[in-house]
């Protein structure tokens, strides 16, 4: 609970991956990748309630093992490539009995992120009176260095206002939304069907905790960032 204001945390966990098949329950660190999300939630000192989104009862059965309650099965109508993460969002608040002031998404795809993250991102809506609140990392290569190609093969720079800084620490600060949190009051996020908008602020969280899972490499960098070889 934060200033009496009731916290659900909700895991959003699709059974559907081309990228990488499975990905939720591959094993990193000794435990599936959910379950760092699921232990990083726990330790939270302000979610009241954490359950988890899914249309895979390997993954339900999964995360109720490591302690997450999954009160519903996801539609499949809100899993396939195509869904909104936002509506399944509103399909797991209709299906509560209970009412929320605050609403968390924590995707399985972030393990790294820590409580203290998704504390940071509740107490600066708290503070700042910011209906949401993400999370951002910075990126490894700035968009001021980055190009589109011409049908005629020249190279075009992305950003114009970049062309006269050479060096990287010369650069303007870009953060990336990294996908680790995202924080909304629940009566703005029902209008807004979304995070990110003009009153959101920014949670920065470094490189090493912003991986996100979504092909074999990222998955190999886990490990290794876990200490495997």
């Amino acid at each position: 609970m934060l200033d009496n204001k009731r916290v659900l945390a909700v895991i959003a966990a699709r059974g559907g991956s081309k990228g990488l098949p499975g990905k939720n329950l591959a094993e990193a660190g000794g435990k599936p990748v959910i379950a760092c999300s699921i232990e990083s939630a726990k330790q939270s000192r302000y979610i009241d309630r954490l359950i988890l989104s899914s249309d895979d009862s390997d993954i339900i059965g999964v995360a109720e093992s490591w302690g997450c309650e999954a009160p519903f099965v996801r539609p499949k109508e809100l899993a396939g490539d195509t869904a909104r993460i936002e509506d399944a969002l509103i399909h797991a608040l209709d299906a509560l009995d209970e009412e929320y002031d605050y609403l968390v998404l924590l995707q399985a795809t972030s393990p790294l992120r820590a409580a203290e993250d998704i504390d940071s991102c509740l107490e600066l809506c708290r503070t700042t009176g910011a209906p949401a609140c993400v999370s951002v990392t910075r990126p490894e290569k700035s968009p001021y260095w980055m190009y589109r190609i011409g049908e005629d093969g020249r190279m075009q720079r992305l950003l114009e206002d970049g062309a006269e800084h050479s060096r990287r620490q010369d650069l303007p600060a870009i953060y990336a939304v990294n996908g680790a949190v995202y924080v909304a009051e629940v009566p703005w996020f029902r209008d807004y069907r979304g995070f990110v908008g003009a009153e959101t602020r920014a949670h920065v969280m470094p490189a090493e905790r912003s991986v996100d899972i979504d092909e074999r490499r990222d998955l190999l960098l886990l490990r290794a960032l876990l200490g495997e070889t």
